[in-house]
């Protein structure tokens, strides 16, 4: 089962109609078992890049490393302390920097980049390796040093966060770049794959604020710092303007439907990392600024981190909403289906930063909560992905 046509109406340069003739619209989001699936057979150009089976990892399933390491994660920043849990979330890590490798030297040995940045829908989840980065790197940090030692985790941190900050920050220019220049998208295209290229530079200043202290003091913490803040904004601002176009989508056109359902899941991450990013700022401004501006960082991270996390809720809602909408209608397993776990985790730091900064017991137990349906949802994504796998794996070696 594939999306509604709706769900995405991407369309390649070279597909472009002639003046006066209609667009004719791209393929939808690929099907569960064709996520890097050729081309067409139509295209025009015999020279135009086409994907094949051999390209077997999209850039989307790094989200399995995404969802895997927010659930270490978040459970290092939960409220409180659960007996065994960050034993747990420790092997739980170490699950996701093994995937983290394994994807990542399966995905280079394709050497297929410059195919998934042509294709306008594979296009849109280039962000996620350096997402997937970033997430580890932090679990490296915050769970790493029972296992690796303090100094190793510090490096290994500082080293996969300066790589997925720099991807992540190509990104975040070259597929709005693309998308303006080189691929075409009907009025109803928008979805919420389209805030994975933007994203990623909101994850490197939350990320990269846990590493302010551990910066030399002086220049260095403050440009660390500003830098940080820098990346923040970029961030905020670009997912702001594309969860606007999201939601004009939802609302001009038809519901979406199938694999593109998850998707509008990646909305609550956006803005569950806008909530998480102002708190561990406004932690790390001590180090580096002057006291008028880490009270403002304070009061920025409590009253502005409350109004945002009040949104994520309302997105929350509706993306619930609109996935039982789908589940009674019948839900294929899809890559995408790791677009739940990620933005859930998200949401599960942002209402743990605002239990640590406020005290309130509302968003201690609201943390909790969703904690527990974070674990739920993820084992549940997790088991069916290695079926999937299992399945795909044995499918291959079936062909003559």
């Amino acid at each position: 089962m594939t999306p509604h046509p709706s769900s995405t109406g991407a369309v390649r340069t070279e597909d472009r109609a002639a003046p006066g003739q209609p667009v004719r619209p791209a393929d939808p989001l690929p099907a569960p078992d064709a996520m890097n699936a050729p081309d067409a057979p139509d295209a025009p150009s015999p020279r135009a890049h086409r994907l094949t089976d051999r390209h077997l990892i999209g850039p989307s399933w790094f989200a399995a490393v995404m969802g895997t390491g927010i659930v270490a994660n978040a459970a290092a920043t939960l409220p409180g302390s659960f007996h065994g849990l960050r034993s747990a979330a420790t092997v739980v890590w170490s699950a996701a920097a093994l995937l983290l490798v394994v994807l990542t030297a399966g995905y280079l040995r394709q050497r297929a980049v410059r195919l998934h940045a042509a294709d306008p829908a594979q296009a849109q989840f280039l962000g996620a390796p350096a997402v997937a980065m970033l997430t580890v790197g932090a679990g490296t940090l915050q769970l790493g040093r029972r296992v690796i030692g303090a100094q190793a985790a510090l490096d290994v941190d500082w080293a996969l966060w300066s790589l997925g900050t720099a991807i992540g920050l190509a990104t975040a220019a070259t597929v709005p770049y693309l998308m303006i220049t080189r691929h075409r998208f009907a009025p109803d295209a928008a979805f919420g794959g389209w805030l994975m290229p933007v994203v990623p530079p909101l994850v490197s200043a939350t990320t990269g604020a846990l590493l302010v202290p551990h910066t030399p003091a002086g220049q260095p913490r403050l440009v660390m710092l500003l830098g940080c803040y820098a990346m923040f904004g970029l961030g905020l601002v670009a997912a702001m303007l594309v969860l606007s176009m999201v939601y004009s989508r939802l609302v001009h056109h038809d519901a979406p439907t199938g694999a593109i359902v998850p998707t509008v899941w990646i909305g609550l991450g956006a803005l569950g990392q806008v909530v998480t990013g102002l708190g561990v700022l406004a932690t790390a401004a001590p180090s580096a600024l002057t006291t008028p501006y880490v009270q403002g960082a304070a009061a920025l991270a409590l009253l502005g981190g409350v109004a945002v996390w009040g949104f994520a809720l309302l997105w929350l809602a509706l993306a619930a909403a609109l996935t039982v909408r789908e589940l009674r209608a019948g839900l294929p397993f899809a890559p995408t289906w790791w677009s739940f776990i990620f933005p859930l985790g998200a949401c599960v730091t942002a209402t743990a930063a605002l239990a640590v900064r406020t005290g309130s017991q509302l968003f201690v137990w609201t943390a909790v909560a969703l904690y527990v349906l974070l674990v739920a949802a993820w084992a549940v994504v997790a088991f069916r992905s290695l079926h999937h796998a299992a399945a795909h794996a044995g499918r291959r070696r079936a062909r003559p």
